[in-house]
C-alpha cells in the first residue's frame, strides 16, 4: 500500500498547529487546559484557513507552482477562507441575535434554554493568521516529510 501524499500530512499539520495554538491561547488567558479547543470552530488562528493554505502550498511545493493541482488547491483555499470570514461569521452573528431573543422571551414564557453556537466564523485577521500558519506549516512539512 502506498503512503499518503505529503500534502495530506501538511494539511493535517496546518490544522493541528492552528488548533493547538487556540488551546495554548486559552491556557494563557484562563490558566486552564481545555482540550475541547482541538475540535472547536472560530478563534485565532483559523484552522480551516491553515489547513487549506497548507494543502495548497504543499501542492505547489510537491507538484509545481504551475500545476493544475496547485491551481485547484489555491481555489479551494480561497473559497474556504472566504467562507470562514463571511458566511460562517454571519451565521454566528445570527445565532447571537437568536440567543438574545430567546433570553428576552425566557423572562415572559417557558422556552428551551438551549443556546445556539455563536463562535462559528472568523475575523479577517484570524483568517489571515491561519493562512500564514498554513504556509509556514507546509514549508516545514515539506522540509521534513517530502521524499
Amino acid at each position: 500500500m502506498d503512503s499518503l501524499h505529503p500534502s495530506f500530512w501538511a494539511a493535517l499539520s496546518g490544522w493541528l498547529v492552528a488548533q493547538t495554538a487556540k488551546m495554548i491561547n486559552c491556557f494563557i488567558e484562563s490558566h486552564r487546559l481545555d482540550f475541547s479547543y482541538m475540535v472547536s470552530t472560530g478563534g485565532m488562528p483559523s484552522a480551516h484557513s491553515a489547513m487549506a493554505t497548507a494543502l495548497a502550498t504543499s501542492l505547489g511545493l510537491c507538484e509545481g507552482w504551475n500545476s493544475a493541482i496547485f491551481a485547484l488547491g489555491t481555489a479551494f483555499a480561497i473559497v474556504v477562507m472566504f467562507d470562514a470570514q463571511s458566511v460562517r461569521k454571519a451565521a454566528g452573528e445570527q445565532a447571537r441575535l437568536l440567543n438574545q431573543i430567546v433570553d428576552e422571551l425566557l423572562h415572559e414564557h417557558h422556552l428551551s434554554e438551549n443556546k445556539l453556537k455563536e463562535l462559528l466564523g472568523h475575523t479577517r485577521l484570524e483568517v489571515f493568521m491561519g493562512c500564514l500558519v498554513g504556509i509556514a506549516t507546509a514549508f516545514a512539512a515539506f522540509r521534513f516529510i517530502h521524499p
